[in-house]
């Protein structure tokens, strides 16, 4: 009875709390250098001269001559990430939904200190709902002087986080899904990557296999402008002003621990790698957080952006839940000769279930539309990171749309109802045929790998081909019964605008 009545005051003290107010925040934004020899050298990023954006329509985003670098490699990808903080020299600025104390975590932390220490301005933007257990490690950061972290949508109930959800669901379920990391205001990664040993292919548990893109160009401001949007958005609370009990000191411990001697990383960037591109950003704005009515939300820029394919579209989506209207326009595509492909997770590859519960539901009606799919395998053994498309990686994470081969986009935006309604995202579309094309070709020629092809046999029931092995299933592959089981509820459930 004691212990009931003391959470019952917990949840009745969370109910009464409210957020501070941010009257009381200081503004910022960002810096504008027009040169950084370090950093520049250290990408080999290639030269560029300025020029102005070129016009497009009313309600689209204007096209920026970039350098463009896929990092769909997880090794790749941390090595960016390195390079990026370890070679600024006046500014870094991050938004990330996922950034966790692990080995990787923790020594890019430990990045973003050293960087502070030589002066260098540091902005993290970070969604609060995966901060769970690290408010002594953020705590050590924010004390340093050239470090500012803002918490968007934050748990005022730091402990008993569930509370949270009973007393202010509508804000809490939104959340801010963007993932980004700019130096110097001249270089920037965009993409579907969190900050996390899974996503870098460290440790034996599970990994994604990912994609991202470094920028370099006249594109790079625009997403500085984009971050200080959310910096200085209604959602983006200062840490000190949510947080108010921590151990600092132990934090600090927590950071200065080797963490490099296990996370091996080289800064071997191949300059002939990067391409020439036409590029937009297409982002949210940080009001949908607060289900306040946006004029303009990602899914239409995206659309402006992509334009209507003629040809071809291929779409990679973990979370694929494509609705009654996602499946109407799919079909009447295909109906207008457009060759459709989706490459998504099996049941066995993917991490919430319920989710795939919401794909399940349209997988005939799309394979009968004429759209075909296929579903990620689940890796086993050991994780040979050789790229998004050739890793044994356990989980598909990257979300990339091609129309035509011609234009690509990479970015955090998932194919789900989530991402439409409820969270905030953000990405790049690149407007080059070459790029486009190769990135889908890969995809294409390691399917037979890497995913099984779902079709439907001679009496209308589903099947998954296993190309590589030369097998054919009957049921979701490498599932247990109760998996199946679980999907099948969950697909009878009314939650898809949640998923």
């Amino acid at each position: 009875m004691k212990r009931f009545i003391s959470l019952l005051f917990v949840f009745l003290l969370a109910a009464c709390q409210s957020l501070p107010d941010l009257a009381l925040r200081e503004p910022s934004s960002y810096i504008d250098v027009a040169h950084t020899p370090r950093l520049e050298a250290a990408l080999r990023l290639p030269e560029k001269v300025r020029k102005p954006p070129k016009a497009v329509a009313a309600n689209e985003e204007p096209l920026f001559d970039a350098s463009v670098y896929v990092l769909d490699s997880n090794r790749d990808a941390l090595n960016a990430r390195i390079m990026l903080l370890d070679h600024a020299a006046s500014s870094i600025d991050a938004q990330y939904y996922i950034w966790r104390k692990d080995r990787s975590g923790s020594l890019l932390f430990q990045k973003l200190l050293r960087a502070a220490e030589r002066g260098v301005r540091i902005r993290l933007l970070l969604d609060d709902n995966n901060t769970d257990g690290m408010d002594d490690v953020l705590a050590a950061l924010d004390a340093h002087e050239n470090i500012q972290i803002r918490l968007f949508n934050p748990f005022l109930n730091r402990r008993w986080r569930a509370w949270g959800y009973l007393t202010d669901f509508p804000r809490l379920n939104r959340r801010m899904h963007n993932k980004a990391l700019l130096a110097d205001n001249r270089a920037a990664i965009i993409g579907g990557r969190n900050i996390a040993d899974e996503y870098f292919d460290f440790g034996t548990g599970e990994t994604f296999a990912d994609m991202d893109i470094l920028v370099g160009g006249e594109i790079v401001p625009r997403i500085s402008q984009e971050f200080d949007r959310y910096w200085n958005s209604d959602s983006a609370y200062p840490f000190g002003s949510i947080v108010k009990k921590t151990d600092a000191e132990g934090g600090l411990r927590h950071l200065q621990q080797d963490f490099s001697k296990t996370l091996p990383y080289s800064e071997d960037f191949e300059a002939e790698r990067y391409a020439s591109a036409q590029v937009q950003l297409v982002s949210d704005d940080p009001a949908k957080a607060l289900d306040r009515k946006v004029k303009v939300d990602i899914t239409t820029h995206l659309g402006n952006a992509l334009q209507m394919p003629l040809r071809e579209l291929y779409l990679v989506s973990p979370y694929f839940v494509p609705t009654k209207t996602g499946t109407a326009l799919l079909k009447t595509l295909v109906g207008q000769g457009v060759d459709t492909t989706v490459f998504t997770n099996s049941l066995a590859a993917n991490d919430v279930t319920p989710v795939h519960s919401g794909y399940a539901r349209y997988r005939k009606k799309l394979l009968q539309a004429g759209v075909k799919l296929y579903e990620f395998k689940n890796g086993s053994g050991r994780h040979l990171d050789r790229g998004l498309t050739g890793s044994s990686a356990t989980s598909l994470h990257a979300k990339t749309f091609i129309a035509d081969k011609e234009r690509v986009f990479v970015g955090s935006f998932n194919l789900d109802p989530r991402s439409a309604k409820l969270n905030t995202e953000m990405g790049l579309v690149i407007h080059q045929p070459l790029l486009a094309q190769t990135i889908q070709e890969r995809l294409q020629e390691n399917a037979d790998e890497s995913a099984y092809e779902v079709q439907l046999n001679e009496k209308g029931r589903l099947q998954w081909q296993d190309n590589s092995e030369g097998h054919t299933y009957g049921k979701e592959p490498k599932t247990s019964w109760f998996k199946r089981l679980l999907n099948r509820i969950f697909s009878l459930l009314p939650i898809e605008r949640l998923l």
